[in-house]
């Protein structure tokens, strides 16, 4: 793990007080975030470096931020596919 040591005016660190995360947590999340939508990481290593357990929860954590993915035609048909291997049959 590297240390990244950076220094913030004491008006930007009096917004974030009431938060209950530490300033370092809101900072890794922002880089992760940022990388996320710069294409820097991907949604799993971003997901592993938080600590985030699932997909779904990490999904939620991007929605949150407003962060977009955008994917490809194939990887849309790719989850349409593997979605419909999971279907429930309807009971009539």
């Amino acid at each position: 793990m590297t240390q990244v040591l950076v220094d913030i005016p004491q008006e930007l660190e009096a917004g974030f007080r009431d938060r209950k995360a530490e300033l370092s947590r809101v900072a890794l999340e922002s880089m992760v975030l940022e990388g996320i939508r710069q294409d820097r990481i991907s949604v799993a290593q971003g997901r592993r470096i938080l600590g985030i357990e699932s997909r779904y929860e990490m999904d939620g954590f991007l929605k949150a931020h407003d962060v977009m993915l955008s994917y490809t035609l194939e990887e849309i048909m790719r989850e349409v596919e593997a979605s419909r291997r999971f279907e429930v049959p309807r009971s009539e």
